[in-house]
């Protein structure tokens, strides 16, 4: 995989969302067939042996590589969303962000003991979505969690919002 190619597609957006935020936007990578590709394969390498059960996208850039990746491990996608989004029965953590509190949630039949589970988003930042997904995933006992970013911005230190003995991949740093 060309991930100096693949990092300079990733097309900045200044303040977006808010003022001063500089925003990674990657549909730029996605619209790409072949850079598309690229990343699939290299997320399927880096799991086809972990031994996943369940790929949980975070919303809503998760909700692309996410379900490509468990197409090609063959197994099930269950989607993180936003408060109220999800139809059916849901357990919610909240988090704080740079502009305030947000609130995720995921089905109460979503995962079972026996799933190994990698979460994935398309970017780590500061780490709070990531982290309240971790914390929803554990209150289902699954056997293990992984976690995948397709970027990472390394200057913001996310990753240390995590304890040891979580697996963290990312494919580009910034």
């Amino acid at each position: 995989m060309n991930t100096l190619e693949i990092k300079n597609s990733i097309r900045d957006v200044p303040n977006f969302p808010t003022e001063g935020i500089l925003f990674k936007d990657l549909t730029t990578v996605f619209k790409n067939g072949k850079q598309l590709q690229e990343i699939a394969d290299a997320l399927y390498e880096l799991y086809k042996n972990k031994g996943l059960t369940k790929i949980v996208g975070i919303e809503s850039r998760g909700f692309i590589m996410g379900p490509i990746l468990a197409e090609k491990l063959g197994i099930g996608f269950v989607p993180v969303r936003k408060k109220g989004k999800l139809p059916a029965d849901t357990i919610e953590e909240s988090y704080e962000k740079e502009y305030g509190i947000d609130t995720i949630q995921i089905h109460t039949d979503a995962l079972d003991p026996n799933d190994v589970v990698l979460l994935h988003d398309d970017l780590l930042a500061t780490g709070g979505t990531m982290k309240a997904a971790v914390n929803l995933v554990r209150k289902f006992h699954v056997e293990k969690i992984y976690i995948n970013f397709l970027v990472e911005l390394d200057f913001l230190k996310g990753r240390e919002l995590f304890e040891e003995g979580i697996e963290i991949e990312s494919i580009i740093h910034f």
